[in-house]
């Protein structure tokens, strides 16, 4: 095996536990409300998320070359701030969705439902000025299908509050993605992260005193959920996909990064005994298609009329 397919692999395999720890920590943030509320989590959690990534960035700078670095870190330090503030903003309110969702549906179900953000990213780039392929619009309708089936089994009155605030965190995970593509190309990835991790936690922090009040003991209570979240899903899992990018194709890397949704599920079942209905599951099955065909690039899927209209489409114009 030559050294550029090892490579390919070694990330694969970097990004196939990124989607593990990434979709089984949807457990872990259920659980860990047992004993304190949803704000009261995400406070704790991403404070020890900002904590655990500090000597990241360091461990960052050194290992990626010099040149590479300084091409990331062209922002000034206001920049940084102002980016980290309006990334760590619009965080809060796609976690603080999420994880008041998670209280009022199942685990698999939030999985699904939270992925619909890659169908959603596109859809919003008409409103920047960027076109939109036909297999773009054939994911969102056949998404919109799958979430009826996998929400509505009862007709409208089948959704959930839970299934609800999920969809509207997927909305909010959108706009938070399109945030950091705005600033990133300035700003070194980890260093960003830690910053937005830190700006969601002192947001979070409102909340729940005024409204939840809680307890040390039901914090240490739920201790474990919340390492796991912050330490696997915020700190090692963001790493691996940020090492794992620079082996892997673009392509390849969304596909695998898709199967969270699916150990989302896995993990219900097999931890939580969640069960899901043959509409659900076909939902599920439905939501997955679509997520995985509105992230292959059209390149992908018309090989030959790509190379004749190469000249008139703009690869940018592709999402």
């Amino acid at each position: 095996m030559n050294s550029a397919k090892r490579n390919s692999m070694t990330g694969s395999i970097m990004l196939l536990i990124a989607a593990f720890i990434w979709g089984t920590a949807f457990v872990a943030q259920s659980q860990g409300m047992e004993y304190i509320g949803p704000f009261t989590f995400n406070t704790v959690r991403n404070y020890i998320a900002s904590i655990v990534l500090i000597p990241l960035v360091f461990i960052m700078r050194r290992i990626q070359p010099a040149d590479s670095y300084q091409q990331q870190n062209r922002g000034s330090h206001k920049d940084t701030i102002i980016a980290g503030i309006c990334c760590g903003s619009m965080l809060f309110f796609a976690s603080s969705f999420q994880q008041i969702g998670l209280k009022y549906t199942s685990v698999g179900k939030a999985g699904f439902i939270t992925t619909f953000y890659v169908i959603i990213i596109p859809v919003l780039g008409i409103f920047m000025g960027r076109r939109i392929g036909i297999k773009v619009w054939i994911s969102l309708i056949a998404a919109v299908a799958g979430l009826y089936l996998l929400c509505m089994s009862n007709g409208f009155e089948g959704i959930s509050r839970g299934d609800f605030y999920v969809l509207v965190s997927a909305f909010c995970n959108a706009f938070h993605i399109l945030v950091i593509d705005h600033f990133s190309p300035h700003i070194e990835g980890v260093k960003l992260s830690c910053i937005q991790f830190f700006v969601c936690a002192v947001i979070s922090t409102i909340p729940m005193l005024v409204i939840e009040a809680p307890a040390l003991s039901g914090i240490i209570k739920s201790m474990y959920p919340i390492l796991y979240t912050a330490v696997l899903s915020s700190g090692v899992a963001y790493t691996l996909q940020i090492l794992a990018q620079r082996r892997t194709e673009p392509v390849i890397t969304s596909l695998i990064m898709s199967l969270e949704s699916v150990f989302s599920v896995l993990a219900g079942w097999v931890v939580l005994h969640e069960r899901l209905s043959a509409n659900e599951t076909l939902g599920c099955i439905i939501v997955f298609g679509a997520v995985i065909l509105a992230q292959i690039p059209e390149r992908y899927l018309f090989k030959s009329k790509q190379s004749r209209s190469s000249s008139k489409i703009k690869t940018e114009d592709i999402i």
